[in-house]
């Protein structure tokens, strides 16, 4: 069947997984959903939208995605409120993101019919997988990658786009401990760091393994440069609460505008806290917890919400973080404020929910 407004053509699963899943017992990014929405960039024009069983794709050896790098994805999560009806999250500034990564790849751009328009129709087929139990969500994929079958170190003509989801929990069980890195990089000036591409979290992954293997959870990113100031921390934007004001690193072309960063910000200016956006050196942040100004240091990011840490490691010392009161902490406060905002316990006064 085809939808009258959008031009999707459906193609229903023969058969429901979501019975084989406890609902009550989720971990991140192991389940996942009946159908996926695609659509082919061909010709110059976006075309081909289907929604189709969730299934593997045929792929040629000599696609160029897989020999150059062209793709890029974002991550979004849906919601479901006390009447059963779905929600995403701040949908338009994951579409404004991924076309500023696609740019930055050199690919397609995506109409808003078709990132909009996919979720949508998406999330309406396999609305019964967005889960409604505490910490629960369905956490959505979108992605983007070169399909021409051609070995040269150029541009693709044709792209694919898809969107898959997932229902996931709570991403860490723990307060992560992190270990400042000095040696390896997340990204440069000039390079692609503010862009959602996959090189970017390959390239992640052999220092965090370092790191993990001496006892740590995940990584503080330092710059290029000097490796002087904090840019982010594992695959996340990081903040800080010294002498009760929220800091955080500004963005730049080397750190992602994080969409809950940005959502956590302008909570906090709402409710009358001091927010610095700027350079923050490694150097200020030890000091601060040494001499007790730090009280809080968290990460912020989609899968996660809000993440308090227990430990930062630095120079071969652990700086352990203060303890502190659930009620008092400011990085638990904003969680359970998206969190109640999400499901609809608390009025949108951002303006943020959209509504499938």
């Amino acid at each position: 069947m085809t939808t009258d407004v959008l031009q999707i053509e459906l193609r229903k699963a023969e058969r429901s997984r979501i019975q084989e899943v406890d609902f009550n017992h989720l971990p991140f990014g192991k389940h996942f959903s009946d159908h996926m929405f695609v659509a082919d960039f061909i010709d110059g024009q976006w075309q081909n939208q289907m929604i189709v069983p969730f299934d593997n794709f045929t792929l040629s050896p000599a696609l160029s995605s897989l020999h150059y790098g062209q793709s890029i994805f974002e991550g979004m999560k849906a919601f479901k409120n006390e009447d059963g009806q779905v929600s995403l999250f701040r949908p338009y500034a994951n579409f404004e993101r991924i076309n500023e990564s696609a740019r930055r790849m050199c690919m397609a751009t995506l109409p808003e019919e078709v990132f909009i328009g996919g979720l949508e129709a998406l999330l309406r087929v396999d609305a019964d997988w967005v889960p409604n139990t505490p910490d629960s969500s369905l956490y959505v994929r979108p992605y983007m990658f070169a399909t021409d079958t051609y070995l040269g170190v150029a541009p693709s003509k044709t792209y694919r786009f898809c969107i898959f989801t997932c229902p996931v929990g709570a991403y860490y069980s723990n307060p992560p401990k992190l270990k400042v890195e000095t040696e390896y990089i997340r990204s440069a000036p000039g390079g692609v760091g503010y862009a959602k591409c996959a090189g970017n979290y390959g390239g992640s992954l052999y220092p965090t393994l370092m790191a993990q293997q001496q006892g740590y959870d995940q990584l503080i990113w330092t710059d290029a440069r000097e490796h002087k100031y904090i840019e982010e921390s594992g695959t996340m934007n990081i903040m800080f609460v010294i002498d009760g004001k929220l800091i955080t690193p500004a963005t730049s072309d080397s750190i992602l505008k994080g969409v809950t960063r940005d959502s956590i910000l302008q909570i906090a200016r709402s409710w009358g806290m001091e927010v610095e956006e700027r350079l923050v050196s490694i150097d200020e942040v030890i000091g601060a917890i040494e001499n007790g100004r730090l009280t809080e240091a968290f990460g912020a990011g989609t899968a996660v919400g809000s993440s308090p840490y227990s430990l930062i490691g630095y120079n071969g010392k652990d700086y352990m973080l203060p303890e502190f009161a659930p009620e008092e902490s400011f990085a638990v406060k904003v969680k359970n404020y998206l969190a109640d905002l999400r499901t609809g316990k608390i009025d949108d006064t951002f303006g943020w929910m959209h509504h499938v």
